[in-house]
């Protein structure tokens, strides 16, 4: 076993809150996180979020649509999900339950830590829907929560389909994103 975590630093959300710029906290390590996205990544967030909130809305739930806030998932990991889809109120002040769906935009930088890492993170923490948005192909990868709290891949289609804290069905057009 090598020592060299032994002598990484472990920090927690309280050095986190006194930090200055833009970091995430997974296990106690800072991570950096990349200027801030492009127009195409920028679009195809805001178009999803749209879609996810009129949805929900024409369907009465109660559920908040939230952009680029930090979820708080324990005292050394800290993320900031493009989108997330939350069941009940806006928290006061960042997220600490485990949201219904959180949906990251790939940019070159983030492609394969959204891909992987917060792939299994999001799994290991409760979320039901993973969305991964690829503006470059125009393309949506799903994945649903089964039984056994594991991802998953849901066949493309046209329209997602949720079902996670509503009462029924809401879908959004998949080519509206794009």
């Amino acid at each position: 076993m090598s020592t060299v975590p032994r002598y990484l630093p472990h920090y927690t959300v309280t050095d986190y809150e006194q930090w200055e710029g833009d970091w995430e906290l997974w296990q106690g390590i800072p991570v950096a996180m990349t200027p801030s996205p492009f127009g195409r990544h920028q679009r195809c967030s805001l178009r999803l979020a749209r879609s996810l909130l009129t949805a929900i809305e024409a369907e009465d739930c109660k559920a908040e649509v939230l952009q680029e806030i930090d979820w708080i998932i324990s005292d050394d990991t800290v993320v900031r999900p493009d989108v997330v889809v939350l069941c009940g109120d806006a928290p006061e002040r960042h997220v600490t339950e485990s949201p219904a769906l959180v949906a990251e935009i790939l940019s070159p930088s983030t492609a394969d830590k959204d891909r992987n890492d917060k792939l299994r993170l999001y799994e290991d923490n409760g979320v039901d829907y993973y969305l991964i948005v690829d503006p470059n192909q125009k393309a949506l990868t799903s994945y649903l929560r089964n039984e056994q709290g594991k991802f998953c891949l849901i066949e493309p289609a046209d329209a997602l389909v949720l079902t996670s804290c509503v009462d029924g069905e809401i879908a959004v057009d998949v080519a509206s994103i794009f």
